[in-house]
């Protein structure tokens, strides 16, 4: 398939579409200014999106390697969505066709898996405003893809965020069951600390090192070789299915497809002040050297890091809070390399709370391309809110969880069964 398959129509005449807000039929007028291509290659686009990512508006679930790691493991059709004016890049919308049962559906690349997305946009960029953008992606969108999808849906996207307004945030879109959650990171790690307790954050930190101290003493390791990175990866895997089993939940990373996406961003190395996977993990000395008691993926992308997943071991040490101590030991090393964001990523979990001071909200963009797109766009807005209400009763959730718990096969897995769902 090639770009002209989506681009043969004209970008700057007015069209008859489904207008996403109202959804009815109606007459929309485009800027003859912004123009729309949609593309299939990411190496067609790699010098411009390698450009719009170094901005720190952009989260690094849209960076180039993030996205070709997922590419590389995934067979899904790319829908790359490009604005220019005077034929620079303006914005990237890098998306992936996802065949439902029901629905043809065009998404950001890896959204199962991310954490908080915002596509691509050139720094300071407000071509347009409010609604005439809206109807110009709306018009183009409808056009271009409307033969091989019946709706796109722009998920987790904070409208604002790091200081600034979305420049999508006029699109009809409903909030997501899910926050993300931040810890600010400040001149110093006293000042850190401060936001969050200093003094009984101490207190659990020493505990946590009295306690494995008494089985031999620990080290904080970063994987830094690739076999390194394949080790504890595996591992992390391991424990993590073990934890799923036993809290009667569903595995989201059981598939093989999700496992080698994992193991894709791991080979990548550092490359300047960000990296797409950092593994972190506490290994134990002494009796039980070389036992590895908890592991968290990190991804770093300038001054923001975010984590990605994490896990303890189930069998030995958990009265020391492993994973609490991980968290620490992290969070001061970033401090000191000048990290002014600590990520803990979507949905609302104690520990987060415990940790953060920032709460983002995120929503979901819909935007129905066809009559059965409008259906699905229902469907969406249908769903998300159901979840949020579920969510907040604890034993409808819990038994939902073990329902689908029960219902999942091997290699079934999804992010969108996870436990922040």
């Amino acid at each position: 398939m090639t770009d002209v398959d989506f681009n043969m129509m004209p970008a700057n005449e007015a069209r008859r579409v489904w207008h996403a807000r109202h959804e009815k039929v109606r007459n929309v007028t485009v800027t003859r200014d912004l123009r729309l291509t949609v593309h299939v290659s990411m190496q067609a686009l790699e010098a411009d999106w390698r450009i719009l990512e170094a901005s720190s508006a952009t989260s690094l679930h849209q960076s180039f390697d993030w996205c070709a790691a997922w590419t590389a493991t995934h067979s899904n059709q790319l829908l790359l969505v490009r604005g220019s004016i005077d034929n620079k890049t303006v914005f990237i919308l890098p998306l992936e066709l996802v065949r439902g049962r029901f629905f043809r559906t065009a998404r950001f690349i890896g959204s199962p898996h991310s954490n908080i997305n915002t596509g691509l946009f050139a720094p300071g960029f407000d071509p347009l405003t409010g609604e005439p953008l809206a109807r110009t992606l709306i018009a183009d969108l409808s056009v271009k893809l409307s033969r091989v999808a019946d709706i796109v849906t722009l998920e987790k996207v904070p409208f604002e965020w790091r200081g600034a307004c979305h420049p999508l945030a006029s699109l009809p879109a409903v909030r997501n069951q899910n926050s993300s959650f931040q810890l600010p990171l400040l001149e110093n790690f006293e000042a850190t600390l401060a936001q969050i307790n200093a003094k009984r954050r101490r207190k659990k930190f020493r505990l946590s090192e009295r306690r494995l101290e008494a089985l031999g003493g620990y080290e904080h390791v970063v994987a830094t070789t690739p076999s390194e990175r394949r080790q504890i990866l595996g591992l992390f895997f391991e424990q993590k299915a073990i934890r799923f089993k036993a809290l009667g939940l569903p595995n989201v990373f059981q598939d093989s497809e999700t496992q080698a996406f994992f193991h894709t961003l791991a080979a990548i190395g550092p490359a300047g002040d960000g990296q797409p996977l950092e593994l972190h993990a506490i290994r134990l000395r002494g009796e039980h050297g070389g036992r590895v008691v908890a592991i968290s993926g990190l991804s770093r992308k300038g001054d923001h890091v975010i984590c990605q997943f994490g896990s303890i071991d189930e069998d030995i040490a958990a009265d020391a809070s492993p994973g609490e101590l991980l968290f620490y030991l992290m969070i001061r090393k970033f401090n000191a390399e000048g990290v002014s964001l600590f990520d803990f990523g979507i949905g609302d979990q104690s520990y987060k709370r415990s940790w953060c001071t920032v709460e983002t909200p995120q929503r979901d963009i819909v935007l129905p391309l066809t009559t059965r797109g409008r259906l699905a766009a229902w469907t969406h807005r249908a769903v998300v809110r159901l979840k949020a209400q579920i969510k907040k009763n604890k034993q409808a959730y819990a038994f939902l969880q073990r329902l689908r718990q029960r219902r999942q096969t091997p290699g079934s897995a999804s992010a969108s069964d996870a436990d922040d769902d």
